[in-house]
């Protein structure tokens, strides 16, 4: 009999408080969350293999759609939602041509990160 482990999440986001409560709430649901405040630290750190990834869009550095286009290019089929508070249609665009999963506008309420999630890992 093999041991049930609950989905891991990475949470990449720069903002330190949302990136903290977003860990928080995901942990609380039974899921294993870890978080990252940066895409760069996030893929230097080769042990960790999400099942799922929650990456704010605007970083310094590699925003969140250059993190999936490298997850893409490491041929990582991880699927990635997005969240942003920025609501410009070609933003909106970029974000649903390069793959991502989902898309979250901020502020959003935990419920729909959580339905978003459950989806993702469903399909």
């Amino acid at each position: 009999m093999t041991a049930h482990h609950p989905p891991l999440i990475a949470v990449i986001d720069d903002d330190a408080s949302l990136r903290r409560a977003i860990v928080s709430l995901l942990r609380s649901e039974g899921y294993g969350a870890e978080g990252y405040s940066s895409a760069e630290t996030f893929l230097d750190a080769t042990e960790t293999h999400p099942d799922c990834v929650i990456s704010d869009i605007h970083m310094p550095g590699l925003s969140g759609l250059d993190l999936k286009a490298a997850l893409d290019r490491r041929g990582l089929a991880v699927p990635v939602i997005l969240i942003t508070a920025r609501t410009e249609p070609a933003l909106i665009d970029r974000a649903d041509a390069c793959g991502a999963a989902g898309l979250l506008l901020k502020p959003f309420e935990a419920d729909t990160l959580i339905s978003c999630l459950d989806r993702t890992l469903v399909a």
